[in-house]
């Protein structure tokens, strides 16, 4: 046998044996992705249900609330106590509850080793009190943002927004909820009473590290971090016993990466009355619903005496193809709350047919489009720049957005300060649980929808709001932009170094 032939023999074996390695390491990748609560989980915890934040009503009407931010520590499992932040407890903060027409003031104290921002998602106000990243609040500085609410009843919540970091700080437990109310939704037969027959659920997944929580993306997860586990309100393993036949569940995705499609291990079906921005226009009856980071919905649920049933985050077929779907956690199932009725329960009358009315523009009044491409790169191929103002509205115009994820990864896309109504997903009409007011939509590889929302302003041509991916490990990268509400004919102005709120 020539040198040559056993030179290439040899590197025969070579790359087959590279090959088969590789090939090997590749599938234990993918079965090892897979992530399944079903059986595993007990729902030995009781439900912690977030208090509602104590206010004060100031000689002018305002009602002030107080926030702090902290660190502490949660013992979250048995002998093992994790370190956290939290709004002036240990892990994540209490409900924050105002009405339509009020005046509210919120007094954010920063107690913590470095600067952040409290964004208040889904809110309609002025872009100066919005919490973007143009807003940090400096250790031991204190912030006071103030607005008049001015938009229906809805299930808003807060969350810090500084630039490059978002996603550790929302991980690491800050984050609440802001519940509006109006007289119209409070005039409904809906279940109400909070903590009772009205109850916020506050998704999260997570994974520890001995005590410590674990932040680490894991090989080939380009979405960001994945858990494995569910959390709700800050409880591992969570019952709730629920005393009335009707129970309202406020789902909040506050993960900073996964999506979930909720829905009963008995597959009964429930009602949703309500979106981002609030109730629909009548409620829609469904198994499933998916909700991707940042996204709400309320849905009502009927119970019979003494039965169980657990809500429950099912396997989802719309990421891509089966090598993203299953390292972007579209193959996972968690199982996240334990409902149980009690022996006897209380009557609640039937859902009322008509809900309310939609606030937000149907497209037919737009006076431009605009194009959102979107790539883990950036938005329209642009990274974020903190003194760029990438997009000038009018005030008091409606626009039609278009969005379209122009790759293989998972995007959502979320626009501060106004709502707006899904006019389109892949040129169809959008599907019921996607036809209310909407801050947030989830937009997988391949999808384009059309968006039609206002501008109401107050106009500030030198303070921008976001846009951005609310996959927050995405939009640290600088999937995010910037834009402008301005009077008519008036230009955009330029947007001030970014620098943290000092004062006290």
């Amino acid at each position: 046998m020539s040198r040559l032939k056993r030179v290439l023999i040899v590197l025969t074996t070579v790359a087959v044996v590279v090959g088969l390695a590789l090939g090997g390491g590749a599938l234990y990748l993918y079965s090892n992705a897979k992530v399944s609560t079903v059986g595993s989980t007990e729902f030995s915890r009781e439900l912690a249900v977030p208090p509602l934040a104590k206010s004060t009503v100031k000689s002018d009407g305002t009602r002030l609330f107080e926030l702090t931010m902290r660190a502490g520590e949660k013992e979250f499992r048995a002998r093992y106590k994790t370190p956290t932040w939290g709004f002036s407890q240990d892990y994540l903060g209490p409900t924050l509850r105002a009405k339509r027409g009020e005046k509210v003031e919120v007094k954010v104290r920063n107690t913590l080793g470095e600067a952040s921002t409290v964004h208040w998602h889904g809110m309609h106000l002025p872009a100066k009190m919005d919490g973007g990243p143009h807003q940090m609040v400096a250790p031991g500085a204190t912030w006071k943002p103030k607005w008049t609410v001015d938009q229906p009843a809805a299930t808003l919540w807060y969350h810090p927004h500084p630039h490059g970091r978002t996603e550790k700080h929302v991980q690491r437990g800050l984050a609440g909820l802001f519940l509006l109310d109006d007289k119209k939704s409070q005039a409904l037969a809906l279940p109400e009473k909070y903590g009772v027959d009205d109850l916020p659920v506050i998704v999260q997944d997570v994974k520890f590290d001995g005590a410590k929580f674990d932040h680490g993306h894991g090989m080939l997860r380009d979405t960001g971090f994945l858990g494995d586990r569910a959390m709700v309100n800050g409880t591992l393993d969570p019952y709730r016993t629920v005393g009335d036949e009707l129970v309202r569940l406020r789902l909040l995705n506050a993960s900073t990466a996964r999506v979930y499609a909720f829905g009963f291990s008995d597959s009964r079906e429930f009602a949703q009355i309500a979106t981002d921005g609030g109730l629909l226009e009548k409620a829609n009856r469904l198994d499933r619903i998916q909700l991707s980071p940042g996204e709400r919905a309320e849905i009502v649920v009927r119970m019979k005496p003494g039965e169980r049933t657990v809500l429950r985050s099912f396997p989802q077929d719309n990421y891509g193809g089966a090598w993203q779907k299953r390292f972007g956690g579209g193959d996972d199932t968690f199982d996240v709350l334990e409902l149980r009725a009690a022996k006897k329960l209380r009557p609640s009358p039937e859902l009322l047919g008509r809900l309310g009315e939609l606030e937000v523009p149907a497209g037919k009044d737009s006076v431009r489009g605009r194009y959102f491409g979107l790539l883990t790169s950036g938005i329209n191929r642009k990274p974020m720049a903190m003194g760029r103002i990438d997009e000038t509205v009018t005030r008091g115009t409606a626009e039609t957005w278009t969005v379209r994820n122009e790759d293989g990864v998972p995007h959502n896309f979320h626009v501060h300060d106004v709502q707006f109504r899904v006019l389109e997903v892949n040129g169809k009409e959008p599907p019921p649980e996607l036809r209310g007011a909407k801050d947030t939509v989830f937009v997988p590889s391949g999808m384009t929808v059309k968006l039609a929302m206002r501008f109401d302003g107050p106009a500030d041509p030198d303070t921008p709001y976001m846009y951005h991916c609310h996959l927050l490990y995405h939009e640290d990268l600088g999937m995010m932009g910037q834009f402008v509400v301005v009077e008519k004919g008036q230009k955009a102005g330029q947007v001030r170094a970014p620098h943290a709120h000092t004062g006290h």
